[in-house]
C-alpha cells in the first residue's frame, strides 16, 4: 500500500512538473476570438513585435491628465489579453499595428504593456514570459515595482529582456535590450536583499508607502507566477502575501523565498513548475480570468 501511495505522489510531481513551453499562450495571453487580421503585420523580430504595446496602453496617471471618463480606468482591473484587445478595439478597431492616439489607448499598467507583448510575441511562435520585479532606471538610487517582457534569443542563448512601455522615449537608449544591472526580478531582488547587496527601503512603488522588503517578497512570489504563465495583476495578493508585506511571515517563509529564489534563478522549468504546485504560491482560480 505504501508504494502504490508514493507511486502516485511520483505520478503526481510528474503531472505538476511538466516542461513549461513559454512559446504558446498561457491562460491570460490566450487571443482566442480576436479577429486575425487585428493581428497581422505586427513584426516580424521580437524587437518589432514588441513595438506596438506603448502605442496601444496608456497610464492611468496620463489617463487622468486627459481627463478620461471614470469609467474607463476599470480597463486597468483587465487580466485576460484577449479582453485587453476588445477593449482597446472597442475604441478604436484599426489593426493592433497601428498606433492609437493617447486618448483611444487602453488604461493600463506597465504589466499590461508587459503582457500585451508578451502574448503576439507567443502568438508569432516566439518563446517569451513576463517578469515581475524592479527597474533602477526611472529614479536614481531606487528599484521601482516594474513588470517587463523577455524572448529567448536561440543565436545568443540567452533572454533578452525588452521594457515595451518606454519604446520610442528618452528613459534609455536601449529598452528593446535591458542589461542584468538595470531590472531586477523579484527574486533576484531577493537574492541582492538577503546577501546586503542593495538597501531594500529603496524597493518599492513608487508615488506609495509601499518600500522595503515586504514588496520584494511580494514581487519574488508574482514572478515565480509569472515564469508559470500566470501574469496577474501587480495588486493581487494570494497565499501568505498579504502577511509577507505586513512583515508577518517570520524567518521561515523568507527561507522559502531564499529556496525561490534559488530555483527562479536556475530557470530548470520543472523545479519551477513544482515550487509553483505549493498552496502558499499557487495563483487561485478567481484571480486567472
Amino acid at each position: 500500500m505504501l508504494n502504490l501511495v508514493f507511486a502516485g505522489r511520483l505520478l503526481m510531481l510528474v503531472v505538476m512538473t511538466h516542461v513549461i513551453d513559454y512559446s504558446v499562450p498561457g491562460p491570460l495571453t490566450r487571443l482566442d476570438g480576436i479577429n486575425p487580421a487585428v493581428l497581422q503585420d505586427v513584426g516580424r523580430t521580437p524587437e518589432e513585435i514588441c513595438t506596438p504595446a506603448h502605442g496601444l496602453v496608456i497610464q492611468p496617471t496620463a489617463a487622468q491628465a486627459l481627463g478620461l471618463a471614470p469609467e474607463r480606468f476599470a480597463e486597468n482591473q483587465i487580466r485576460p489579453v484577449a479582453e485587453l484587445i476588445r477593449a482597446l478595439l472597442s475604441l478604436d478597431s484599426s489593426p493592433l499595428r497601428v498606433p492609437r492616439e493617447p486618448e483611444r489607448r487602453v488604461v493600463g499598467t506597465c504589466r499590461h504593456f508587459a503582457v500585451l507583448s508578451c502574448a503576439l510575441l507567443r502568438h508569432g511562435g516566439i518563446a517569451s514570459r513576463v517578469r515581475c520585479g524592479f527597474a533602477t532606471y526611472f529614479q536614481p538610487g531606487q528599484g521601482l515595482d516594474h513588470w517587463i517582457t523577455e524572448y529567448w534569443n536561440d543565436d545568443e542563448v540567452r533572454w533578452v529582456r525588452v521594457d515595451s512601455e518606454i519604446f520610442g522615449q528618452s528613459v534609455l537608449t536601449h529598452p528593446e535590450n535591458l542589461s542584468a544591472a538595470e531590472f531586477l526580478s523579484g527574486g533576484e531582488a531577493w537574492n541582492a536583499y538577503r546577501r546586503g547587496a542593495i538597501d531594500a527601503s529603496t524597493f518599492g512603488v513608487y508615488g506609495t508607502e509601499n518600500w522595503g522588503p515586504g514588496e520584494i517578497r511580494g514581487n519574488a512570489v508574482k514572478d515565480l507566477a509569472a515564469l508559470n504563465k500566470v501574469e496577474t495583476l501587480p495588486w493581487d495578493e494570494w497565499g501568505r502575501m498579504t502577511q509577507a508585506y505586513n512583515g508577518e511571515t517570520g524567518a521561515d517563509y523568507d527561507e522559502l523565498l531564499d529556496g525561490l529564489a534559488t530555483v527562479c534563478a536556475g530557470d530548470d522549468p520543472a523545479q519551477v513548475a513544482a515550487l509553483y504546485a505549493r498552496d502558499e504560491f499557487r495563483v487561485p482560480s478567481n484571480l486567472i480570468r
